[in-house]
Formats: structure tokens, sequence, C-alpha cells
């Protein structure tokens, strides 16, 4: 058994440690709030904006299609991997590696595929694996619309510029605190709805249905790359909430069985030394 000061020492440990860990919890839970409602707010506007760009790109003729739904043999691809700058969030960033690297190597194992990282964590792991084409880590440190844009903006001329064929977007969809969803959407080419728009509804268009789509494709991509990173900003704070919850409860756990091993081995200490003391009472006596 180990001696007293040992025990004294790792429960001293221990608690430390659950006081970070419960202050990172509290931290997190409270970002949390915020980047729930940014997405929950968020979700309906960029839903309809997609599915109306895909109901009007359905009907437009093949001539008069969008550079950005042009459909090509694919043989370069790109993965955008959406994870954190930093850890201590359970799985949350390791499932969009391996998702990612799965993509990789059976969905588009013919193919040549290259990365573009958002999020450190991303970018670590993969770069050693494959091609980190780009590193945009530094986007969470200003997470606006304008910054996000700049990066859809970068994607869509690599994909209209024919240096790849098809990107697909690899991000966490957050369901609630301690529930996250890995997610693998096309970002392009767009994707047209089966089917086309209801012919039954009447609709005027002004100015022409083509013009329309050219106009509002560019800001709906940049609005799903957007949401998909406030996705993954929010089931960041979630997971890494729930994993700090995990720990401030297993560190509770540890240093009361710490607490239990230092009582006994005090006990059974102070019991040697009263057996001691009357031992050589009684040699005395004899």
């Amino acid at each position: 058994m180990a001696n007293l000061k040992e025990i004294r020492n790792r429960i001293s440990s221990v608690s430390s440690t659950m006081q970070i860990t419960s202050a990172m919890k509290m931290v997190s839970a409270a970002k949390l709030k915020k980047a729930q409602d940014a997405i929950t707010a968020m979700r309906p506007y960029a839903n309809k904006l997609t599915e109306l760009l895909q109901n009007l790109s359905a009907t437009l003729d093949a001539d008069s299609g969008s550079k950005y739904a042009t459909q090509r043999e694919v043989n370069k691809v790109l993965i955008v991997a959406i994870t954190s700058n930093r850890g201590l969030c359970g799985a949350f960033n390791s499932n969009i590696i391996k998702e990612a690297s799965r993509l990789a190597n059976e969905t588009y194992a013919n193919q040549e595929v290259s990365y573009v990282a958002i999020g450190k964590k991303a970018n670590d792991a993969l770069s050693k694996n494959g091609e980190v084409v780009s590193n945009n880590s530094n986007v969470f440190d200003d997470l606006t619309f304008e910054n996000v844009a700049r990066i859809a903006e970068m994607l869509m001329e690599k994909f209209v510029e024919g240096e790849f064929d098809k990107i697909e977007i690899v991000y966490n969809k957050f369901k609630n605190a301690a529930t996250q969803i890995v997610m693998t959407e096309q970002f392009l080419p767009i994707v047209p709805m089966e089917g086309s728009l209801n012919n039954n509804q009447d609709y005027i268009f002004e100015p022409s249905k083509v013009e329309i789509v050219e106009t509002l494709i560019p800001k709906s991509l940049k609005t799903q790359l957007y949401k998909s990173i406030r996705d993954s900003f929010a089931s960041e704070h979630g997971a890494r909430m729930t994993a700090m919850h995990k720990a401030t409860d297993n560190a509770t756990e540890l240093r009361d069985q710490l607490k239990l091993t230092y009582n006994k081995a005090r006990q059974a200490a102070i019991t040697n030394e009263i057996l001691e003391i009357v031992g050589g009472a009684e040699a005395l006596n004899n």
C-alpha cells in the first residue's frame, strides 16, 4: 500500500484537475448557448436557400447551367475537413479526421485527393498523410460570414478553374450538447434536386431564371460553408462541455477512492502504533 504522503499528493493533484475540468465545462456551457442560438437561427434560411437553388438549377437547360453545376469526370477531389483548434473535446476531432481519411482511402481511392483544413487539429493530422492545400485555422479567431466567404470564394475559384472536379465538406452537425453527427456534404458541383420545380406553381422570374441562379449561387455556397462551420463550432463546445463533465465526474470518483484508501492506510498505521505500544508495555511488565 502506498505511503500516506504519496496518497495525499495524489488527492491534491486529482482535486486540482477536477477544478480545471469543472471550470472548462462552465466556460464551454456559456459559449455553447451563444453558438447554439446562432446555428439554430441560421439553419432555416440556409436550408431554404439551398432548396430553392437546387429546384431552380434542376429546371435549367444543360447549355444554360451554372459554371458551379458543371459535372466533370472526377479525377481530383478536394475534402474540406472542419475541426477545432484545441483538443479536450472527446472524439469530436478524431471522428472528422477518420471520416476524411476514409473518403480518401475508400470512396476516392482511385482519385487524387487533397485537403483544405479548417481547424488546427485537421491540419496537424491530415498533413501527415496527404496534401493540405490551405490551412484556415485562424477563421475561429473571428468567426464572421465575411471571413468564411473568403474561404468559399477560394474553393469556388479552384473548382471553376478545373483544379478540382469535386469538393466535399466533412463536419460535425450539432444535434444537442451530447450528440454530434458527422456529416459529408457535396459542396461543388451543385447537386440538382431530384425532379424539377413544382409545375403546378406559376412563378414569374424577374430578371431571368438564369440570372437569378447565377447571382444567388455564390451566396448560397458561402452560406452553406458558413452554416457548416457554425454547426461545427457549436458541436465543439457541446462535445467539450460533455467531455469535461465526464472528466469532472471521473476525477470526483477517483478523489473519493483515494480518500478512502488514505483513511484505511492512516487507520492501519494508527493500529500498528497502538499494537507496538501495547506490546512494549507488556514486555516491560514481564
